[in-house]
């Protein structure tokens, strides 16, 4: 069940990242969705401070009532402050300001605003170790308790009464304290951990400073698709990695976490739901800014790297 949450969790967090939906994004008379014609980004109205590309000024100011703030009222990036403008929601104030704050501060101090996101996803997964290691280690011991949870299925099978559900419910909660199972943990670890990254990929989508900004000369505000159209062969080579590191570490990821699942009839159901992941990803990895893909990749590369580290340490 967690491992299925966790998948429509995902679905979800890889649409709000594609942009779906017009509620957060600026549109025509038609209400077809603005987008910038040479990055292929979709326009928010809820950016945090002003852009400086001459064409994305253009578009801020034709549709300045769009915005949730008079773009002449907003700060430069550079001057933006967690207290600056007005208040939206807490969430905006507890998660997606300060974030935002972090990115463009680093993003200025080393001067590339590719490496602070990268910097500071880091950062938040490894924070999130603690989390992460008690959810594997929980789906760990779900795998070793598996055989008696079957057992126990077997022998109450063909039993309905009150007297064997209640038997069967026991028998249950015995293996789980056993093997040091809380049947809810998972879930809690994930719910735990969403609004944090949500809040990240928010950040990102509402400073346009960052997605002025390169890495490696790849312009952290264009899809991949938009870049390999377009440029020199480098840079379309560039786009093309950035793709194939997002489906290799999504790969690798699902496939240390199926290694947890526990059942046959599971990790059948496991496979088919992480090939249809990972196919989903990839396609959806075409219309990803470079920013928010290299935030894709650092993460999830680092949660490979930690669930290789807590299987081993937990053989030894």
């Amino acid at each position: 069940m967690r491992k299925k949450v966790s998948i429509f969790l995902l679905v979800l967090l890889m649409i709000g990242c594609t942009g779906c939906g017009n509620s957060n994004y600026i549109t025509d008379k038609d209400n077809q969705l603005i987008k910038n014609e040479t990055t292929g980004q979709t326009v928010r109205n809820d950016i945090l401070c002003k852009p400086t590309e001459k064409e994305l000024i253009e578009i801020y100011e034709k549709y300045n009532k769009q915005l949730d703030t008079n773009f002449d009222d907003l700060p430069d990036c550079e001057d933006f402050k967690i207290t600056t403008g007005e208040y939206h929601s807490l969430w905006e104030s507890i998660f997606v300001k300060p974030l935002a704050w972090l990115i463009i501060k680093l993003g200025y101090l080393v001067n590339n605003f590719g490496v602070a996101v990268m910097a500071i996803g880091a950062a938040i997964r490894l924070i999130m170790l603690p989390l992460s290691k008690k959810s594997l280690m929980a789906s760990e011991n779900m795998k070793k308790a598996q055989p008696e949870i079957n057992r126990i299925e077997k022998k109450y099978k063909d039993k309905t009464d009150n007297e064997s559900m209640l038997a069967k419910s026991q028998e249950t909660m015995l293996v789980y304290k056993k093997y040091n199972i809380n049947p809810v943990g998972g879930c809690i670890v994930s719910f735990i951990q969403l609004p944090l990254f949500f809040a990240f990929l928010e950040a990102i989508n509402r400073v346009p400073a960052i997605f002025e900004g390169t890495f490696l000369g790849l312009n952290l505000g264009t899809n991949s698709l938009i870049g390999i159209t377009s440029g020199s062969v480098a840079t379309k080579i560039g786009y093309i990695i950035i793709i194939l590191l997002i489906m290799l570490t999504t790969y690798l990821s699902f496939k240390n976490n199926m290694s947890a699942s526990s059942g046959v009839e599971a990790e059948k159901q496991m496979q088919l739901m992480s090939k249809f992941m990972i196919i989903m990803i990839s396609v959806i990895s075409i219309t990803l800014p470079v920013a928010i893909a290299l935030y894709w990749i650092v993460t999830n590369g680092i949660m490979v790297i930690q669930n290789i580290i807590i299987k081993r340490s937990k053989k030894a």
